[in-house]
């Protein structure tokens, strides 16, 4: 008899199984994408028949739209409590370190968001998110776009083109930080203060009213 087969099996509570479940789909999620994960890898790592997997699942999709769940949670939570309080500048900050935090912190769970979703998630019992990384970075965007009117507000800059620069602002943070995600040089902090360097100082001389580029003289 093998040390294996003579080892006690240890039986877990329905929690405690689904817990065990998520985290391994989540680690092969990561590793191989969705197509390249299956149910029988999951269940073959758990030590469990294919069936409970199903019971607690309903499926593959069924367990990725949980795990893509859960990380968008955990992210837009780190998002949104970087932009609770401080100056516009800080808040642009924080929030581009939040991301290259969750980033270097939850790199599986980046990786999983980072790709395209082949399925909608839906809502698992922590969160109330759905509908994969655009739509996260959409509900950051609109976070953005308050900040962003704000302080054009106080400018000549028009209050109506907030919602189209906080997608921008938005935009090159988030391709940042998948860029990042390989690359892992200069640190953290580095990036954030160089995303800050450039979308700040960009958004600080902007042109109340920009000449498309045909109507631009010749330099």
């Amino acid at each position: 008899m093998s040390e294996s087969e003579r080892r006690p099996r240890v039986r877990m509570t329905g929690r405690e199984r689904r817990e065990q479940l998520i985290a391994i789909g989540r680690a092969l999620f990561a590793e191989k994408g969705y197509d390249g994960a299956s149910i029988e890898e999951v269940s073959a790592r758990a030590g469990v028949s294919k069936p409970v997997v199903y019971e607690h699942f309903g499926g593959k999709e069924g367990l990725y739209a949980v795990v893509v769940d859960r990380e968008m949670a955990d992210l837009l939570e780190r998002l949104t409590a970087s932009m609770a309080d401080g100056h516009a500048y800080e808040l642009v900050e924080q929030a581009a370190l939040a991301l290259l935090t969750y980033i270097e912190e939850e790199t599986d769970g980046f990786r999983i968001l980072a790709r395209d979703s082949p399925v909608t998630s839906v809502s698992d019992e922590t969160s109330g998110s759905g509908g994969g990384f655009s739509s996260l970075l959409n509900d950051v965007a609109s976070q953005v776009e308050h900040i962003l009117g704000r302080e054009f507000a106080r400018t000549e800059l028009s209050v109506e083109l907030a919602p189209m620069y906080a997608q921008m602002l938005v935009g090159m943070v988030a391709f940042t930080g998948m860029w990042w995600l390989e690359e892992r040089e200069p640190s953290r902090e580095q990036v954030a203060a160089h995303l800050v360097n450039l979308g700040w100082n960009g958004l600080k001389h902007l042109e109340a009213a920009p000449r498309p580029p045909r109507s631009r003289p010749p330099s």
